[in-house]
């Protein structure tokens, strides 16, 4: 294989989006891009795949606006969406708002189309803080996976407003 066709080959594959297919390789992505594999990050991909089945863009066709909680660690479920939406904040495609989520809610999540702009709002109330405290002391990061993929009820969605 000429050395061309090798440069050619490599950069197709680094431009493809991330996409992880299995828990284990989730969990690995989710630990190697925020640093551990908390409960929260489970929740942003879980979020994030319902968004792109649901609002169907092309590959980096979303973009995602994060509103944190009050009583949130850290806007931690935003690099969950980022994984699963492929949005990026080099792109300009993913926004952790300056506004604050209103009282009760951990975090709001605001997805949108970029070419049509039909969004999802996700809301995750702060009643979820007491489970992920426990989650992350007393299960291992595929438990953490598996716990949050299948929590009934751990979000609502509903159209969001137009811009």
């Amino acid at each position: 294989m000429s050395v061309r066709a090798v440069f050619c080959s490599a950069v197709i594959f680094l431009s493809l989006p991330a996409q992880a297919e299995t828990p284990a390789q989730w969990i690995e992505l989710g630990a190697r891009v925020h640093g551990a594999f908390g409960a929260f990050i489970p929740f942003g991909i879980r979020i994030g795949l319902d968004a792109k089945e649901r609002i169907k863009a092309e590959p980096r066709g979303l973009v995602v606006t994060y509103y944190t909680g009050a009583k949130a660690p850290c806007p931690c479920i935003a690099d969950g969406v980022m994984l699963a939406t492929n949005a990026s904040p080099g792109q300009g495609t993913l926004l952790i708002s300056s506004e604050k989520a209103p009282p009760g809610m951990l975090a709001i999540i605001v997805v949108r189309n970029r070419k049509t702009g039909e969004g999802l709002r996700y809301t995750v109330a702060d009643d979820w803080l007491p489970k992920v405290i426990e989650w992350n002391k007393t299960l291992d990061p595929a438990e953490r996976f598996d716990a949050a993929m299948k929590a009934q009820g751990l979000f609502e969605v509903a159209p969001a407003a137009a811009p």
